[in-house]
């Protein structure tokens, strides 16, 4: 018998240990070196380092390019995750829920794979695309405005200060609702057919049956989407990278962490400084799960 447990501890330690040392090189050690790299003046390329301690950061409470990446992306943190969320939960609907009597609608898979499309692409391929769009003379956008009349209402949206951030963010949302639209119609679909029948049954409208009876039994796909849109929101600098001039502008007012980040390790060759940048943005990253998964476990309590 203690040969046999003897025999099984060492196939089990066998087969982790190895797992984890790769985790703990590939994984752990870069997030260290990060970490370290924060408190010190390396510029890249120099073999010196010179320990600065909280002196980066100290910086960052003062950079005012830092506050305004900051800023923005606080506001996609708040706008990008919600209108996503509440968009993929009504097309979700649309598609699972739109035909007779809480049926699906006929030809919901085609409907899936259209809005699923974006998916497909990788982002700097749809910020590129979007930078056609939003062309002020041969966009898309300005020229369907002026061929219904609209003249008025064309802009230069990534050259206005009050518009370039909107104009980032709906980019995000449009290459993110399909993925979350085929999320939430998934977990729709495996709610009990009885029950949505019972509520229309009883004379609950759609949006009441949405509200009060699909969305809480969502509730774990919902906060995993949070999560993960709120990573985006934090990082976006892909899309702000291709599409943006400067890029992060006009005017700093598309300017995110991740572009920052970026600017200082290459162009400045302030590694220690943006590795600083890399660990605020890691914290804020970790903030934003931890009460997510937080705020989701207390409402199952209460539920319970």
């Amino acid at each position: 018998m203690a040969n046999d447990r003897h025999g099984r501890y060492r196939f089990l330690a066998g087969a982790i240990l190895p797992a984890l040392a790769l985790y703990a090189v590939f994984v752990l050690s870069p997030y260290a070196q990060a970490f370290y790299l924060s408190l010190t003046d390396w510029t890249g390329v120099s073999g010196q380092v010179q320990f600065v301690g909280l002196d980066n950061f100290t910086r960052l409470v003062r950079d005012p390019l830092f506050l305004a990446a900051l800023r923005n992306n606080g506001l996609m943190l708040v706008v990008v995750p919600v209108v996503t969320i509440a968009l993929g939960l009504l097309l979700a609907a649309l598609v699972t829920f739109g035909g007779r009597r809480g049926s699906a609608i006929r030809g919901a898979s085609s409907y899936q794979t259209a809005y699923f499309f974006p998916q497909l692409l990788s982002l700097p391929i749809i910020a590129l695309l979007w930078q056609f769009v939003y062309h002020p003379n041969d966009g898309l956008l300005n020229g369907f405005l002026r061929a219904v009349g609209l003249d008025a209402l064309a802009r230069t949206w990534l050259g206005d200060p009050h518009l370039a951030l909107w104009a980032v963010m709906a980019v995000l949302v449009w290459s993110s609702v399909g993925f979350y639209m085929v999320l939430f119609a998934a977990s729709m679909s495996a709610i009990p057919t009885e029950i949505i029948e019972a509520a229309v049954l009883d004379g609950a409208g759609k949006l009441a049956t949405l509200w009060r009876i699909v969305l809480p039994l969502l509730r774990d796909s919902v906060q995993v989407a949070f999560v993960y849109l709120g990573v985006l929101a934090l990082d976006a600098f892909a899309v702000v990278q291709v599409m943006t001039a400067g890029p992060g502008g006009p005017d700093n007012a598309t300017e995110v962490i991740g572009l920052g980040l970026y600017r200082n390790a290459f162009t400045y060759s302030r590694f220690g400084y943006a590795a600083a940048m890399g660990v605020a943005l890691f914290f804020l990253t970790l903030t934003l799960a931890v009460l997510a998964l937080r705020a989701g476990r207390r409402e199952r309590v209460e539920l319970a």
